[in-house]
């Protein structure tokens, strides 16, 4: 499998790349949604996906907490409501950001934010195992950054 990493980025203002989340945007502390902001898309790129994942959830993949498809190759920050943009099931179901939130006394979690550059637009709103395993090829670029937290 190649790997696509190149000059796509992705970061928030809101939280310190591997630093603690601020409590506002974890489900204990008001589930806000942090802003994201982007940049450096690959020639080709047909739109972003945006995952955020805890791969440190004790579940067999980890535990998704934002899935989110159809962001323009020309945005440079996340607009959940800008026109093509839409989310897709979390890991308890539910079509929104949902914030960190581990077991207590689980200790820290790592808190992965993707951003894929696509070649091809995602039809509907795969999960992420599901898009992870039908649109894998038209990713031409990937980044992360990521945030830590513990309940």
């Amino acid at each position: 499998m190649a790997l696509f990493i190149d000059k796509l980025t992705i970061s928030s203002p809101d939280i310190p790349t591997l630093g603690r989340f601020p409590e506002e945007f974890t489900a204990d502390g008001g589930n806000s949604v942090p802003r994201l902001e982007f940049s450096g898309a690959p020639e080709g790129t047909v739109e972003y996906a945006v995952i955020l994942h805890d791969p440190d959830a004790p579940l067999p993949h980890g535990f998704t907490h934002w899935v989110v498809y159809g962001i323009s190759p020309q945005a440079t920050s996340l607009d959940v409501d800008a026109p093509g943009v839409r989310q897709a099931p979390n890991g308890a179901g539910a079509t929104q950001y949902f914030g960190p939130q581990p077991p207590a006394g689980h200790g820290d979690h790592h808190y992965y934010f993707w951003i894929y550059a696509l070649n091809r637009k995602v039809e509907g709103t795969p999960t992420r195992e599901e898009f992870l395993a039908q649109y894998a090829d038209a990713i031409i670029e990937q980044a992360r950054f990521v945030g830590v937290w513990q309940s």
